[in-house]
């Protein structure tokens, strides 16, 4: 199971978690969920105003061992508005624009996706039960 929590957050709101959002999801192969800003096929949806994320920003992928990994899909754009770090036991390391990572097996961390033009960010929680 990949449990998601999300939190968007500008500077006036920093460190509250009154929006957070919850999604999970059994860890079997093929499972996807998404976080974009289309709720149409994200299953945690940031607000649409929010131009640095795109309609489907990021997508978590069950692969055939149960494993999961985090993509962050490319946008109609070149070059990101955003930038997209992984946080896991205390270290940050950055995201490719369109890179693929894995996520550790029986885990956490947060992947924050930053605003280059404003202080506001996307946060998402992950736990991977085993």
């Amino acid at each position: 199971m990949l449990e998601l929590t999300m939190a968007a957050v500008s500077a006036a709101d920093a460190g509250a978690t009154a929006g957070m959002r919850m999604a999970d999801a059994p860890s079997e192969p093929g499972t996807v969920l998404r976080v974009g800003r289309d709720a149409s096929v994200c299953r945690l949806a940031t607000p649409e105003d929010w131009l640095f994320v795109s309609r489907v920003h990021l997508e978590f992928l069950c692969g055939p061992d149960g494993t999961w990994q985090l993509t962050w899909l490319r946008g109609s754009q070149p070059d990101p508005s955003a930038e997209v770090g992984l946080t896991v036991d205390g270290h940050t390391r950055p995201v490719a624009y369109g890179g693929t990572v894995s996520l550790p097996r029986g885990g956490t961390g947060e992947i924050v996706v930053q605003d280059r033009t404003e202080p506001r960010s996307v946060n998402v929680g992950f736990y991977h039960e085993v």
